[in-house]
């Protein structure tokens, strides 16, 4: 009863107790917590371009450019692995009571500066819309969201608390470069 690998055995399950017990203590300790921070958004320029100046009178969509400024506080606690972060617009139309796009994505590490300070940043993917929903639209929403990655727990989705309202201009831009 007194062999080595009895030994080893018992060392072996106390040791992974051990470390199931840290794992759900630290899990507990950040389950319950709110995670959502205030969010400031600043649209800078906003830019329509019609889709017919790259694909010819056939195609009827608007293509739109946003430059912005994300500032957030501390995102990150000590249950936090990383963090990606997106940035979504949301808006009507007459086709389609809510659009919903993902304009913009960062994956932010632990060792990176835990504020966010983000300056002129531009979109990482179109703004397209099917049809021209976003000529003249008034209420485009833009809001920063971002999905957690714990040490140890479950992965919670938090929408930052603070969210912006822009109108997107009534003519198209001509200009060729972004």
């Amino acid at each position: 009863m007194n062999t080595v690998l009895s030994r080893a055995n018992s060392l072996f399950a106390f040791s992974l107790s051990v470390m199931a017990a840290l794992t759900f203590g630290c899990f507990i300790t950040t389950a319950f917590k709110d995670r959502s921070v205030p969010v400031r958004l600043h649209v800078s320029r906003i830019m329509l371009k019609n889709v017919e100046d790259f694909t010819g009178p056939r195609e009827r969509s608007d293509l739109g450019f946003i430059t912005f400024d994300i500032t957030a506080e501390n995102i990150f606690d000590w249950n936090v692995k990383q963090l990606f972060l997106y940035l979504s617009a949301e808006y009507s139309t007459k086709n389609n009571a809510l659009n919903q796009v993902v304009l913009w994505d960062k994956i932010v590490l632990r060792g990176d500066n835990p504020k966010l300070l983000l300056k002129d940043m531009k979109t990482k993917y179109f703004f397209f819309d099917d049809g021209n929903g976003l000529k003249g639209n008034r209420n485009v929403t833009l809001t920063l969201s971002w999905n957690v990655v714990p040490n140890a727990g479950i992965l919670p989705l938090v929408t930052g608390s603070g969210h912006v309202s822009v109108p997107f201009p009534d003519t198209y831009e001509i200009t060729k470069s972004y």
